[in-house]
């Protein structure tokens, strides 16, 4: 494949992921692998729970002692003991006795089941140790108990290598004794807008010149990706600059992201400087917005040379860069959700181009997915992706949508492991 050749994006996607590999294994502790990928399995070193235990307040029985039990006919118990969270009672249940236990507390070893205390009525006393308690019911064995192991055995695999750490699931390992997670590191993203019209947000434009907003958007976006970003000084139209500016991030990150520059006009340098100073491979993705797209290596690092165009730009990263960044953190699922949705208005495709339209996407009032493209669809905002939440696909070639048509729509607020 030449590398001024136009791909599709799936080839794209295809060719830089093949190109990137998971970065070395850290350990770290647990809050900072949330969101992360467990490279080896993790095992609990106690069983979860380590007792049998009470699943509200209640009072534990003996089952069979209830078995008579009846509205008509209540069965009445001694209360012998109480027990909080984290006391041990030691003693025998006898025969027409039972146990005042907390939610959480340890289950006597002779009780088998625990009646809430909402549906027991206190006889005498005030529901504590000497008093007597009714019951108008039976109760199952195993009723609002949690078993000791429950959750998990010792030595059992709780967590399996490729698996994402959720935030539940740092509690989860936490209760088995795991403090710390081996994962790949976190890409550091070294990102340069280029343009001499820009400045830098804190300044005021003057003529000529405008505000530079796609190295936040794109850290941002590598942020969310998982990625560590730094914004790198802007670098002007010039090729002796970008040059030096490639090279020394390539030298300092793990992956290299430029916005700007990426055309063939006379002051678009990036397809050439990474031409010049290591391997290019692609300059041109069949997508709208986005056609212009380098990606290369430069001093053994992969190098990303977005569009300027925000939306461009924006569209090149969330379907080309973040895959990547999430292949360098060993993440198998690499594809945002799709669903299948109803166009609510016509859309007439005059570019044979695979486009994406910055869309809304509802749930109509028959229950199905209906998308509305947004009216400005200009590769020049981001404000208007600001305000939608989906790319609704229009498949390359030159076929046209009418109202009611049904178009793909990629999903961007939603983890790639989400199966819909």
């Amino acid at each position: 494949m030449r590398e001024d050749q136009m791909i599709s994006l799936e080839e794209a996607r295809a060719l830089v992921c093949s190109r990137v590999q998971p970065l070395p294994v850290e350990s770290v502790g647990l809050l900072d692998a949330v969101g992360r990928v467990a490279v080896q399995d993790m095992k609990s070193d106690i069983d979860v729970s380590p007792f049998a235990h009470s699943a509200m307040d209640g009072f534990a029985v003996h089952a069979a002692d209830l078995e008579a039990s009846s509205e008509a006919a209540p069965v009445q118990l001694r209360v012998v003991g109480d027990i909080g969270a984290g006391d041990v009672f030691g003693g025998a249940i006898g025969a027409g006795e039972c146990i005042r236990i907390m939610t959480g507390a340890e289950l006597p070893a002779d009780a088998d089941a625990v009646v809430k205390y909402e549906i027991v009525e206190v006889v005498e006393g005030d529901g504590k140790r000497g008093s007597v308690v009714s019951f108008s019911a039976p109760a199952k064995v195993g009723s609002n108990i949690r078993q000791a192991g429950e959750e998990a055995r010792a030595g059992q695999v709780v967590v399996q290598a490729g698996e994402v750490i959720g935030c539940a699931g740092a509690g989860f390992l936490a209760s088995c004794g795991v403090l710390e997670v081996p994962v790949h590191a976190r890409p550091t993203v070294g990102i340069i807008a280029t343009g001499s019209e820009l400045v830098p947000p804190s300044e005021v434009p003057g003529p000529g010149h405008i505000r530079e907003s796609n190295s936040y958007a794109m850290a941002a976006c590598a942020r969310a990706a998982g990625a560590v970003p730094t914004i790198l000084p802007l670098v002007a139209d010039t090729y002796e600059g970008l040059r030096a500016a490639v090279e020394q991030a390539a030298d300092s990150f793990d992956f290299v992201i430029t916005t700007g520059g990426a055309a063939n006009g006379d002051y678009d340098f990036i397809k050439r400087v990474v031409a010049d100073a290591g391997e290019l491979l692609m300059t041109q993705v069949n997508m709208r917005p986005g056609k212009a797209q380098t990606f290369g290596f430069v001093h053994g690092t992969p190098v990303f040379g977005l569009p300027g165009n925000p939306a461009a730009a924006y569209c090149g990263f969330e379907m080309i860069i973040r895959p990547a960044l999430r292949t360098m953190q060993g993440f198998t699922h690499l594809d945002h959700p799709q669903v299948q949705a109803r166009l609510t208005q016509d859309v007439k495709k005059k570019d044979p181009r695979m486009i994406l339209l910055r869309a809304v996407l509802t749930v109509g009032a028959d229950g199905s997915y209906e998308v509305a493209p947004a009216s400005n669809q200009s590769s020049g905002s981001f404000g208007v992706i600001q305000k939608t939440n989906c790319l609704a696909v229009m498949p390359a070639g030159l076929e046209s949508k009418s109202a009611g048509d049904e178009v793909a729509c990629i999903l961007l607020d939603i983890p790639e492991e989400v199966a819909l």
